[in-house]
């Protein structure tokens, strides 16, 4: 009864964090979708594309010319206003290649890249709690003697007496 006593305690707990990691990424992924100025539309593009010449930097971080000519390319194709942010991308990955984009893209061989290192990770948690809920039924086990442990007492008492 104890031990089902104790799993069912436990069980809140879980789904509490789980329904909090469901909220938490509802949230994130909607983001705000609010109306926006061209200039937040060219910094938000410019945000998601490498800079051609810099290492680890972005279009809207970097200073180098060839951030610079992007941005100005962004800009004139935002003040077109006959494209999204998307399109936008996708024509600019079709003249600079895949290395533009800072975040890849959902297909191929991308999402194996992105998502196995987060399957380990979660394979690495999950095997670490059954390790650690295995130690500690040891543990509990270990701290009550068995009825051979108790005749063994028994007989020692009885032979010193």
């Amino acid at each position: 009864m104890t031990l089902l006593n104790r799993r069912i305690k436990r069980w809140p707990g879980w789904l509490v964090l789980v329904f909090a990691a469901v909220a938490l990424l509802a949230i994130g992924a909607a983001g705000d979708r609010g109306a926006r100025t061209p200039q937040d539309r060219v910094d938000a593009i410019a945000q998601r594309l490498a800079c051609p010449t810099c290492d680890g930097e972005s279009v809207y971080e970097s200073r180098a010319p060839a951030a610079v000519n992007l941005r100005s390319e962004i800009a004139r194709r935002v003040d077109e206003g006959r494209r999204s942010d998307d399109e936008i991308i996708a024509q600019l990955e079709l003249t600079y290649g895949d290395q533009l984009l800072l975040l890849p893209t959902a297909d191929g061989i991308n999402v194996i890249v992105w998502a196995l290192p987060a399957a380990a990770a979660v394979a690495g948690l999950c095997g670490l709690v059954f390790v650690f809920r295995g130690w500690r039924r040891e543990a509990a086990d270990a701290g009550v003697p068995s009825d051979a442990d108790r005749q063994l007492v028994a007989t020692a008492l009885g032979e010193h007496q």
